[in-house]
């Protein structure tokens, strides 16, 4: 079977290049970090993404380990749709708008 393919929202892709510039800026090391750290959990998410508990509505969430972000998701058969890449301290819901 296929794994899905992912995709982001405008606003969550650019969540996610504004948090790598962010740990860019203060260290080249931790951005790479980070991105590496994205790219492990979107695997997981292809791999499994019934596996994360339901958050809001039909949405579930990713907890990053090394920073204090959260991939907002739904999936389908065929994509992983990426809502948020959400700071944990931020409004939380603030995305649900993109639904």
């Amino acid at each position: 079977m296929a794994r899905p393919s992912v995709e982001f929202h405008a606003d969550a892709r650019a969540e996610y290049v504004a948090a790598i510039e962010w740990y860019r800026k203060r260290s080249p090391r931790a951005a790479r970090s980070f991105e590496a750290e994205c790219s492990q959990a979107l695997d997981q998410l292809r791999k499994s993404p019934e596996s994360w508990s339901v958050y809001v509505k039909v949405c579930r969430r990713f907890f990053l380990h090394q920073c204090p972000l959260q991939i907002v998701y739904h999936s389908s058969a065929e994509t992983i749709f990426v809502l948020a890449v959400a700071d944990t301290h931020r409004t939380p819901g603030y995305w649900t708008a993109r639904l």
